[in-house]
């Protein structure tokens, strides 16, 4: 009997533990929060819904948006090698204060960092 009991409280965790994680999921992927970077075609369906856009003026914002992320693009081509020695001098400040030791498991860190950097892109911006 007892066993029993504790088979019934584990399964009925395990499923509240499942349940809940796909509703904090499923949350998150509906409302936008996980999406990486500014979804255009999302942005124009949500002004359109909440504005009462004509289709004229859904092709204006769509035409503005584009324009304003190739600027944007432009601009981070630009400033990229800018940020780029920022990053360099940081890493090379921080050498300067560890060991030999530390330096190798940096540089390692830093190689790996990079390494998913290039897969992943850049992790999103701070809110």
């Amino acid at each position: 009997m007892t066993r029993r009991v504790y088979l019934y409280f584990a399964v009925t965790f395990l499923l509240g533990v499942i349940l809940g994680g796909a509703g904090v999921y499923y949350f998150g992927w509906s409302t936008g929060r996980w999406h990486r970077g500014f979804n255009r075609d999302r942005a124009v369906t949500r002004l359109k819904k909440a504005l009462d856009l004509s289709d004229a003026q859904v092709q204006q914002v769509s035409q503005i948006f584009e324009d304003t992320s190739q600027k944007m693009r432009d601009l981070q081509k630009q400033s990229a090698p800018q940020f780029q020695a920022l990053h360099e001098e940081a890493r090379s400040r921080i050498r300067q204060i560890l060991n030999p030791d530390q330096v190798k498991k940096f540089d390692e860190l830093i190689r790996q960092m990079d390494e998913r950097h290039r897969r992943h892109g850049p992790p999103p911006p701070a809110h």
